[in-house]
């Protein structure tokens, strides 16, 4: 019998030791004994040195043939684990889809194609079935449409796919079956500016390089992204794509359908557990060419693998907040070096790490500086409330524009990022207000369900009909949010047509695929949403976007906050005027001399930079200085702190690492928990790795290490 290491779905920052009649290879998914129950595991060695003196239990099977995971596949997985310093196992399985996680493999994914019949049906034929229309339209642009694109539009569109398939206009096939089409010609011609960052990536194919294409809002980042995608499947080769939200998926799908005439996997937290698992067996066997995922389809295998395209590289979304704490940027470019291919990182406004790399030379810059000879930035304008009087959140100023916006048949968006009614339920007797009594946070109402919400834990309960606390009958609705600002604007615009975007009208009313159909059709006057609405959607007849809240980052506790606000203006500032008519952007503060108004009104990323950068520099935080976040958590408002004092004192004097002060998080209790946290700095990227080698195992056997939930978070994306 031959000893074999194994990884397990265990919070333990170790291998165990199996037998088996014969040697496997790395990457083979067993099945083995864990106290009374079987887990599945892979194989991560055949130890040339076995835990002595410890009886062996036997592996009870062997489900794969052939690795699952590929030699490069383990070495970025070793590599996130050592990195992140998070147990190997569960990385391991945190890369896999639900449906490879104990299953012995998954068929090939299922599409959908028109028959000889669909392809000759008429617009006529499906005027009384709109989402049928939505979806012929779509598979006819497509070519081909996934399950999982199929499913992020939303449920109503299962039952018109079933009508599309009963009347035998639609039929399923195997995408292997499936012949590429010829590349579709671009409909646009490049700039010379694109043409040039398209020849600098090309250059590169076959050898790592990175590249940081930094356009503005609407200077066509998604056609350069096109055409490089298109010489990759002309060589053969194959690519990946990384969005940042599901919801930017479905038009990026149809996008590059479109153009590749090719069959795109798809993979986000929308897919079934199948999809994901076919999606990601298939790109494995070289079957799919393009792959289009949110952060976790960083792991994805690719059999041919030639490019990485990482969109909105700034967003928050790729960095993981839960268990396996890992930014699927950094990833995605550790693995294009492993890999030895270009990675392409774009952004409007990108994040100060990779700008400082480029300005360093170590990613190369391509820069979009305009949007073409038909379209021209939005002019910014900042709306001072302090000399304007609001109506239920809206100044005179902005309401006088919506007015010009909408006699013009123009269209406007309006952003604010705080969905529900009003962020306060007050009483203005005795001051009481609606807490949370879990979180250290207050409730949101939500009027329209009529229904108080926490943000933070989900917790729910109705809207009392008078004060808890003294019986006041008259309680305020204090702040605004999305639904209150719909309320307000259907009073004001009487006429128009208006529409609300966040997650609690997404998820119910319409798709928000469905929605933005409506809203290229021009059947929408006015967008009311939150940061759903600010990136990477082109609305070509809005030319007034409305920033409502815009103080709201301006003070932010996080060293991250004002970069924060930055791009996210700048992103939704982008909406406006991406056409031929003039867009302009009106900004509501309670604050107009604030420093960072001065770069945003005009939309000047590089002089924000170089004021951050400064600030970045002088406080010691990221690009300048690295970092490691210790947080806990336990039901009493002591063992937190305690654990990590006792942390603190096992790291006393460390070299070339600077410890904080034992912190509570910014919201201290959550979910019925007591939060705090340690921030450990250092100048040195390998000494702060060195010592929190060191320093996690002597932690992980303290007493109170097992008495709280802690963990550690490298290269934090925000301090809460």
């Amino acid at each position: 019998m031959v000893a074999i290491r194994v990884s397990l779905p265990v919070p333990l920052r170790r291998g165990f030791d199996y037998e088996y009649e014969r040697p496997l290879a790395p990457g083979v998914r067993v099945r083995v004994p864990w106290g009374r129950r079987v887990l599945t595991g892979f194989v991560i060695e055949v130890p040339a040195d076995p835990v002595p003196g410890v009886a062996r239990r036997a592996i009870l099977e062997v489900i794969d043939d052939e690795p699952l995971l590929s030699a490069a596949q383990l070495q970025l997985l070793y590599f996130a684990a050592d990195y992140y310093h998070h147990p190997l196992g569960e990385v391991l399985f945190a890369a896999l889809p639900a449906g490879l996680k104990r299953g012995r493999g998954v068929a090939a994914p299922q599409v959908y194609v028109l028959t000889p019949e669909g392809q000759a049906a008429a617009d006529t034929r499906f005027a009384r079935a709109k989402r049928q229309a939505a979806l012929w339209q779509a598979i006819k642009a497509a070519g081909v449409m996934t399950e999982a694109a199929l499913k992020a539009l939303g449920p109503g569109f299962g039952p018109a796919m079933r009508a599309l398939l009963a009347q035998g206009l639609v039929e399923r096939r195997d995408p292997e079956r499936e012949s590429p089409r010829a590349l579709s010609p671009s409909a646009v011609t490049l700039r010379p500016d694109q043409q040039a960052a398209c020849k600098a990536v090309a250059e590169a194919y076959g050898r790592f390089a990175a590249f940081l294409v930094f356009g503005v809002t609407g200077s066509g980042k998604t056609e350069v992204y096109l055409e490089l995608l298109a010489q990759v499947l002309a060589a053969g080769g194959q690519a990946l794509v990384l969005v940042p939200e599901i919801g930017l998926t479905p038009q990026i799908v149809a996008r590059l359908s479109a153009r590749l005439g090719t069959f795109i996997g798809v993979l986000h937290s929308g897919c079934t557990a199948t999809e994901r698992a076919r999606v990601w067996s298939a790109a494995a066997a070289g079957h799919i060419r393009v792959v289009v995922g949110t952060r976790s389809a960083v792991f994805v295998p690719l059999k041919h693998p030639a490019l990485i395209i990482v969109d909105e590289e700034h967003d928050a979304s790729f960095k993981q907040q839960e268990g396996f704490r890992y930014h699927a940027r950094d990833l995605a470019v550790w693995r294009a070096k492993q890999l030895g291919i270009p990675i392409v990182l774009g952004s409007a406004t990108p994040s100060l790490e990779s700008y400082r790399h480029a300005c360093q030379g170590r990613y190369r810059l391509l820069t979009l500086p305009d949007r073409g000879p038909h379209s021209a930035l939005p002019a910014v304008r900042l709306i001072d409330l302090g000399r304007e009087p609001l109506r239920a959140g809206l100044s005179v100023s902005l309401i006088e524009a919506l007015r010009g916006c909408l006699s013009r048949g123009e269209q406007a968006l309006l952003f604010l990022n705080r969905r529900g009614y009003a962020p306060v339920l007050f009483c203005p007797e005795c001051r009481w207000h609606a807490p949370c009594d879990r979180c250290d946070a207050r409730l949101t109402v939500h009027l329209g369900r009529q229904r108080l919400r926490c943000h933070h834990c989900g917790r729910e309960q109705p809207v009392p009909q008078a004060c808890p606390q003294c019986g006041h009958l008259r309680l305020l609705h204090v702040g605004e949010g999305t639904e209150r600002i719909e309320e307000a604007l259907r009073r004001i615009l009487p006429g128009a047509r208006i529409a609300r975007v966040d997650r609690d009208t997404t998820a119910s009313r319409l798709s928000f695929e469905t929605l933005l159909q409506k809203v290229h059709g021009r059947e929408i006057d006015v967008l009311i949403g939150t940061q759903m609405l600010a990136k990477g959607h082109d609305f070509p007849h809005v030319t007034l976007v409305g920033v409502i809240a815009a103080d709201q980052g301006l003070h932010g506790s996080d060293f991250r906050a004002d970069e924060q606000l930055f791009a996210q203006i700048v992103q939704v500032a982008g909406r406006a005027g991406r056409a031929a008519k003039p867009g302009e952007v009106l900004i509501q503060t309670y604050h107009p001399a604030h420093p960072l108004w001065e770069p945003l009104t005009r939309l000047d990323y590089g002089a924000f930079a170089e004021m951050a950068l400064k600030d970045r520099r002088d406080t010691l935080f990221p690009p300048y200085a690295y970092c490691a976040l210790l947080r806990a958590e336990a039901r009493d408002p002591e063992s937190a702190t305690r654990f990590l004092e006792a942390a603190r004192e096992l790291a006393k004097g460390p070299p070339d690492v600077a410890l904080g002060c034992v912190l509570p998080a910014v919201l201290a209790r959550r979910a019925g928990y007591h939060r705090a946290q340690l921030l450990a700095t250092s100048l040195n990227r390998a000494a702060l790795q060195g010592w929190l080698k060191v320093w996690l195992p002597r932690l992980a056997k303290t007493p109170l290490a097992s008495r709280v939930r802690w963990s550690l978070d490298v290269d934090p994306y925000s301090l809460f």
